[in-house]
């Protein structure tokens, strides 16, 4: 199998950490954040610029003690146990998802300055294209990826250093008086907190890189330090002079208010290319949330916490091609669904991102106590104690945007709806990996499967599937996974009297009301076996057979290559096969359990074991059924 390689070194990840973290906010928090506190906007950024110095010593210190390529996740993972890890990797992602949206959002909308009279269509167009054109480089591996940060990295700073360097002279200090202004208070301030946030996010995208990073356990903490340093400089740097340049109550009228300072600082031909250059560093900063992401999903699908498919490495590119696609089409979507709506994409990420961080910041003193002979390349100032002060700072800053925001409450149901989706996610990825689960809930639906047998496998579906083979009558059968029975009655019948049924299953429910109906039908043939370890093997006490037959089970089996051979053991040559898969839930939504995506890899597997095969497929309401039908067979024949 194909391994991510480790040639990431200082470079890459101090460009990645730079182009993750300036996000929109450079470019548009200066204005908004006056808006809601005019001068007094400053002591916002003072305040964020030390609270972001901190959280990155927190990153740091857990970067070097856990350099996984799963980053927060694997934090979560280490200090809380698996049920939190997936929920925070699940916000991770949604993070992900929507971070780019914005980034792109706010770069078309600098665009317009450019292109007058771009429309929503070309708009989006253009968005997607942006979004498709970056997942492209990331895929075709680092060293692209690499060549492509380390360019926007430097086009981020020149153009923050530009305008503070060309700008400090052009600074009226009257300008910054009177500093409460405009009806500002301290709880106001927090709001203006609140909209400038996301200036300093990204700390999680260097910690995602730590499978390709040489030495990661050093470079990824030490980039993560230097570039927090860089970026919070800048920032409070770059809100005094443009604040000093043009007074908050003009800037606050601006659309694109850095536009504007340029057009001010250098005239018409100097805006024009400041907007060029911002255009750039808005793209270099959706390009390093592009490249980092996927590594996030790999991380969580290694560990079954996410779809397995997508913990596929490409075997010449080494990236991780299956999470990069996932995640470009997420992105997509998010953009479409959301285009041109900077504000409530904004308000969406950011209380997300928090509930993030607020899970990395006391994950420190928690791995302290459970780790204290672990060594840590960085440590956290005052790492037992300071982590709750700034938890504390952050839900201040989320309580005082509910109150003081018109329509926070409504966003902020629609993100608690985003987080409880994971819940149901969670419990259906535990289904196929989790046999103690597994278990609980076949034995709590046992008797409701019994009534909906009809339309979870239709009369015509079982007659289907019997009708495969010529004749039945007499044969010995094992049915691997019986359930309630839904497929072994009609399977009683065909064979008949003078046949035999090994019917096996892992519910004791399941096994209960199966001997039950056979019972009252007077099907004496079929012997039903409980199998506790059905999930792994075939049950050692089943006979040879000449025929098997399975029913939606082979989804949940834990090592399939074990059970196809154990079915092998138990048939004659040319002894059959047949079974039938639920896939393509609600028209593909929910991916495919990873051995039933690859219909070549499938056949040969069988081939691998001793099966000639065919697979087929049929429509049902909400899924389709896979029949997967053949022979032992030494040789690979035609089956018809």
């Amino acid at each position: 199998m194909a391994e991510l390689e480790r040639n990431a070194g200082y470079g890459l990840v101090i460009a990645l950490s730079i182009t993750a973290m300036i996000g929109t906010g450079m470019f548009f928090g200066p204005a908004i954040a006056a808006s809601y506190a005019g001068n007094a906007s400053l002591i916002a950024w003072a305040v964020l610029a030390v609270i972001t110095i901190y959280i990155g010593y927190c990153f740091a210190e857990l970067a070097g003690m856990f350099p996984d390529a799963g980053g927060v996740y694997e934090f979560a993972k280490q200090a809380y146990g698996r049920f939190s890890s997936f929920i925070v990797g699940w916000i991770a992602w949604l993070v992900g998802s929507i971070t780019p949206a914005v980034l792109i959002v706010a770069t078309i909308k600098y665009l317009g300055n450019l292109v007058p009279g771009l429309t929503p269509t070309y708009s989006i167009v253009l968005a997607v294209s942006l979004v498709i054109l970056m997942n492209y480089v990331a895929y075709r591996g680092i060293e692209a990826s690499t060549a492509v940060l380390l360019f926007f990295a430097v086009v981020v700073v020149l153009v923050l250093v530009i305008i503070v360097a060309f700008g400090a002279p052009h600074v009226a200090v009257e300008n910054y008086t009177p500093v409460f202004d405009g009806g500002a208070t301290p709880l106001v301030i927090f709001v203006a907190l609140f909209f400038i946030m996301e200036t300093f996010f990204g700390w999680e995208s260097a910690t995602f890189m730590g499978s390709e990073t040489r030495n990661p356990s050093v470079i990824i903490p030490r980039s993560i330090i230097i570039t927090t340093y860089i970026v919070a400089v800048l920032g409070v740097s770059f809100a005094v002079v443009i604040l000093g340049v043009i007074p908050w109550q003009t800037l606050v009228t601006y659309e694109t208010p850095i536009s504007d300072v340029a057009l001010h600082l250098f005239g018409p031909t100097g805006a024009f290319v400041a907007n060029i250059a911002i255009i750039l560093a808005l793209i270099g900063s959706a390009a390093g949330g592009i490249v980092s992401a996927p590594r996030l999903l790999m991380a969580m699908a290694k560990d079954r916490l996410f779809i397995e498919q997508l913990a596929a490495i490409h075997p010449r590119r080494k990236t991780p091609y299956k999470a990069i696609i996932f995640q470009a089409v997420a992105s997509v979507i998010v953009i479409i669904a959301a285009f041109g709506d900077y504000a409530s994409l904004l308000s969406m990420l950011i209380p997300l991102a928090l509930f993030m961080y607020i899970s990395v910041i006391i994950a420190v003193p928690v791995t302290r106590r459970k780790y204290p002979g672990a060594k840590r390349t960085v440590k956290a100032p005052f790492g037992r104690v300071l982590p709750y002060a700034a938890v504390l700072f952050y839900l201040s800053v989320i309580v005082a945007w509910l109150f003081l925001e018109p329509q926070a409450f409504s966003l902020f149901k629609k993100i608690l709806s985003f987080l409880l989706f994971g819940v149901p996610i969670y419990l259906l990825l535990n289904l196929y990996y989790n046999p103690d689960l597994l278990l609980r809930m076949m034995n709590s639906f046992a008797f409701l499967n019994r009534f909906v047998e009809r339309f979870t496998l239709p009369k015509g579906i079982r007659q289907d599937v019997l009708d495969i083979f010529s004749t039945l009558k007499g044969k010995t059968v094992l049915e691997f996974g019986s359930g309630v029975g839904s497929f072994t009655m009609p399977l009683a019948d065909a064979v008949g009297d003078t046949g035999r049924i090994y019917a096996v299953d892992l519910s004791p429910k399941n096994v209960e009301i199966l001997n039950k109906r056979l019972e009252k039908r007077g099907h004496k043939h079929v012997s039903v076996v409980h199998d506790e370890h059905f999930i792994s093997r075939v049950h050692p006490d089943i006979p040879s057979v000449d025929m098997v037959f399975s029913v939606g089970n082979l989804s949940y089996v834990q090592d399939v290559e074990r059970v196809l051979k154990d079915m092998h053991n138990l048939l004659p040559e040319n002894g059959q096969i047949c079974l039938v898969e639920y896939i393509d839930y609600f028209w593909g939504i929910i991916p495919n359990h990873a051995w039933l995506d690859d219909l070549k890899e499938l056949e040969k597997l069988f081939r691998k074991i001793g099966f000639s095969i065919r697979i087929k497929k049929r429509r049902g309401l909400f899924w389709r059924y896979l029949y997967i039908y053949g022979i032992k067979s030494e040789y690979d024949v035609p089956v018809i």
